[in-house]
């Protein structure tokens, strides 16, 4: 294929694959371009290629006065005598805004009521394979999601996470929407910096302000101590909320109801009062400074020590509407064991009736979604929601698409991990005090122990999972003593190499988290 070729090709790419497509220039030029990113507009075509392993926008027109050739930032590296002239754009934040300007499907949308699905990416180029993933599956994605503990471990800015999303649905011509997620928001700070980014869906995470002893301290302690809740954030008394719930019949069902006494109200109130509180002020702040943005909210109270009973959950979201908050997704902690990087831990017929409750709950609302954190590799908890065929949900992941990433390198270069290996090990028990993790480092050896093709079979090894999943911001931040990286720039190297390799693991791995909600 020429250059001239890709001036002829039709729009409609939707139905061929994305595989590398090689093309030459009339100055021999060689570049390897991704069929579905060929987008025309005016007298200008857009596409994304490669030159050795490096990716680039190029646009191509025949026009010399394009006002869109010369909008962007890069180089000429071709004028032809037929009046062909192209342009080479390295993929940065300036062209990224530029390009969402030209095409609106670059852009975030909101996802509503969608079932829709997370994909973390801490590395930034994994997006293109999540989306090819999704072929066969009604879930929506969410292309950008990052918290602002990974943003803060990898070192990495929310216009880096949203441009990778800008960059891989280009890349793969995906114009159905996608969602963009500013995961476990905490202050009015995080959703600044989060909302100028282009962000359109808010988590808001409470965690800080939720009372765990309360389920477990004294009835005299719980009395003493909900006097000291935030009631003026609350907008609220005492003896105005237990009038609202105590001994009152919720008929939340035909066959539900909800009927709390007093103890349970005065137990809800304390572990949750002040983390509605919290949300409220949150809301508030996006709706006073925000007015002209679009944005959708996410609660998320699943990482907390204790479980979120149904009345509980019914309690948050209807002192939520009754202050005016409106949420698309709910992540209550749910019974049973949601650690990173691993399969549920729990009783699956027990998980499988309390989940009913919490989507017949969100119902009684006025519907929501049922939101999954620590989603990944939950494989048994997507067959018990699939088989229930009722409700909406949300699934977020991250770190499995890291882990995958690591596996490459395993496969590829085994001498690079084993030294990623050693390191993450090194590093591990540090790095677990702020995740739910269980894993036992005495069960994780140094490399030394492991052959070659072993190292590749740690990755179904529940702790070796944890161990890497944890230590990932150490392993791409961190410095020898002349300051150069330990080990991020090996891996983009070897990722790059092995982009095929890299989005095949990525790919039969998300579709076995997709097709049990099937």
């Amino acid at each position: 294929m020429t250059i001239s070729d890709i001036i002829e090709m039709n729009e409609n790419l939707e139905t061929q694959d994305n595989d590398l497509v090689r093309i030459e220039s009339s100055n021999g030029l060689e570049i390897y371009i991704y069929p579905r990113s060929i987008n025309k507009l005016n007298e200008s075509t857009f596409f994304i290629g490669k030159i050795n392993d490096q990716k680039f926008l190029f646009i191509l027109t025949q026009d010399k006065k394009s006002s869109q050739i010369n909008d962007f930032d890069g180089e000429l590296i071709l004028n032809s005598n037929e009046n062909i002239i192209l342009k080479k754009c390295n993929l940065i934040h300036s062209n990224a805004l530029k390009l969402q300007e030209l095409f609106p499907f670059t852009k975030p949308i909101l996802l509503g009521l969608s079932n829709s699905f997370g994909f973390g990416d801490r590395l930034g180029i994994a997006n293109s394979a999540h989306i090819r993933s999704l072929e066969g599956s009604d879930f929506k994605p969410v292309i950008a999601q990052q918290s602002i503990r990974e943003l803060t471990r990898t070192n990495r800015s929310a216009d880096e996470v949203m441009d990778a999303a800008v960059w891989a649905v280009f890349q793969e011509g995906y114009k159905n929407g996608f969602g963009a997620d500013a995961d476990h928001l905490k202050t009015v700070e995080d959703i600044d910096r989060m909302i100028k980014a282009g962000f359109t869906m808010f988590t808001f995470d409470p965690s800080d302000y939720v009372i765990n002893e309360a389920d477990t301290l004294g009835l005299l302690d719980v009395e003493n101590k909900v006097n000291e809740l935030n009631w003026s954030g609350l907008e609220d008394s005492l003896t105005e909320l237990v009038n609202r719930y105590t001994s009152v019949s919720f008929n939340v069902s035909d066959d539900f109801l909800i009927v709390p006494n007093y103890e349970d109200v005065l137990r809800a109130a304390l572990k949750y009062g002040n983390a509605v509180a919290h949300i409220k002020l949150l809301y508030q702040h996006l709706e006073s400074n925000y007015q002209d943005s679009a944005y959708e909210i996410e609660i998320s109270v699943d990482e907390t020590e204790s479980v979120t009973s149904p009345f509980e959950h019914f309690f948050i979201v209807s002192e939520l509407t009754r202050l005016g908050v409106k949420i698309i997704s709910l992540a209550p902690r749910f019974i049973g064991e949601f650690e990173k990087g691993i399969d549920y831990k729990g009783d699956l017929e027990l998980f499988k009736e309390e989940y009913l409750k919490h989507v017949i709950i969100s119902e009684y609302f006025g519907s929501y979604k049922i939101s999954l954190h620590s989603g990944s590799d939950k494989f048994d908890i997507y067959k018990a929601i699939g088989q229930l065929k009722r409700g909406y949900t949300h699934v977020k992941t991250a770190g499995t698409s890291y882990l995958e990433a690591l596996k490459v390198i395993a496969k590829v270069n085994p001498n690079e991990f084993r030294k990623i290996l050693d390191f993450a090990r090194s590093e591990f028990e540090k790095e677990k005090l702020t995740y739910h993790v269980s894993a036992d480092i005495n069960n994780v050896f140094p490399s030394d122990k492991y052959s070659d093709d072993q190292l590749v079979e740690l990755f179904t090894q529940n702790d070796a999972r944890q161990v890497l999943h944890v230590t990932f911001g150490k392993v791409l931040t961190s410095t020898d003593e002349k300051g150069n990286l330990l080990f991020k720039e090996e891996i983009f190297n070897c990722l790059q190499k092995n982009e095929d390799l890299h989005y095949h693991f990525l790919i039969e791995h998300f579709k076995n988290h997709l097709e049990p909600f099937n």
